[in-house]
């Protein structure tokens, strides 16, 4: 079983992220107006969010991820290898999991 942990600081996720190869996005069609970003998301080289996922600034991303007051779930490594799994979730929410 690997174990997930939450994240919330900014410098740790962006680090998390950028070990990855990931890159902030937003779900397109997401947004509710000018200032809105949306649904926020990590895009992974390789993965499925070409045609859905628009990349943002992590400026952009993180103001999202305050303002919804989420953090960031996420797996180190899964049978040896680095793991991409995160799930973003509303703060507190997100202790310790056994996956």
């Amino acid at each position: 079983m690997a174990s997930a942990h939450p994240l919330t600081n900014h410098d740790q996720i962006r680090r998390w992220a950028e070990d990855r190869r990931a890159k902030p996005a937003r779900v397109k069609g997401t947004a509710r107006g000018k200032d809105d970003v949306g649904m926020i998301r990590l895009d992974f080289p390789g993965y499925s969010g070409a045609g859905s996922l628009e990349e943002i600034t992590w400026e952009e991303w993180f103001e999202e991820f305050d303002d919804n007051d989420l953090e960031l779930l996420v797996q180190e490594e899964i049978a040896g290898e680095k793991s991409n799994f995160n799930k973003l979730v509303k703060r507190g929410s997100g202790k310790t999991r056994e996956h």
